[in-house]
């Protein structure tokens, strides 16, 4: 299980470093910073969840092997990004790939640690959108969990069915297996068909009380 979860963890980081990688590039942002996002993407979310459940110093940190797989992304996309961007919307294709391996990985971490279902879900989710929402601050754009179409609904599904088949006893690498699909596929279907949450509405008056000074303004220079 060990060996497993190593494997996990270093296919989602390289999956979200890339991801990082090519906002960067997008961006046009140079090699340094393109390098930078990689590495905070593909390991922020990890970091986290390792500092909540005193798994100290993180992996990230600690194993040299995230690092390298890490910087290896940003290269490949900084040098080869025409080849990455032949995929449609490749940002948002690693980017559900890393949600859904992370939040898989997340949540069997968790529950090696003795956390309880409920929380090793929610940690879980966590893990998974950790990577993208540091990407996003760093590029000064709201995060994607705020405004996305079943993003972290989508990593909490996939986590809850880990939790569940750790529950019941099945097997841990088909659970696994079964829950970073659902996450990958219910992202991708959110994506194509635009499912999402209730969106938040303005206020029915507050566009036209924000601008009635201004109105006023003009009436008075137009009086004059």
């Amino acid at each position: 299980m060990e060996t497993f979860l190593l494997v996990l963890d270093l296919v989602g980081t390289f999956v979200f470093a890339l991801s990082g990688a090519a906002a960067g590039v997008k961006r046009r942002l140079d090699l340094f910073g393109v390098l930078v996002l990689s590495f905070a993407a593909g390991n922020a979310g990890g970091i986290t969840r390792d500092l909540l459940i005193g798994a100290v110093p993180p992996a990230a940190i600690s194993d040299w092997r995230y690092l390298a797989v890490s910087l290896l992304a940003g290269m490949v996309t900084f040098y080869w990004f025409s080849g990455i961007d032949r995929l449609r919307s490749p940002v948002l294709v690693f980017d559900g790939a890393g949600l859904a391996l992370f939040a898989v990985s997340g949540t069997q971490k968790a529950l090696a640690f003795g956390l309880n279902p409920v929380m090793a879900a929610l940690l879980g989710m966590l893990t998974g959108i950790g990577g993208g929402m540091t990407r996003d601050v760093l590029l000064a754009e709201i995060p994607t969990v705020l405004r996305a179409d079943l993003y972290a609904i989508a990593a909490l599904l996939g986590a809850a069915v880990v939790v569940i088949g750790h529950i019941l006893q099945l097997s841990s690498t088909a659970v696994t297996i079964a829950g970073a699909a659902l996450c990958f596929g219910l992202r991708l279907m959110a994506i194509h068909y635009g499912w999402h949450l209730p969106i938040a509405r303005r206020p029915e008056g507050s566009t036209t009380a924000a601008n009635a000074p201004h109105d006023r303004k003009d009436n008075g220079a137009s009086r004059r």
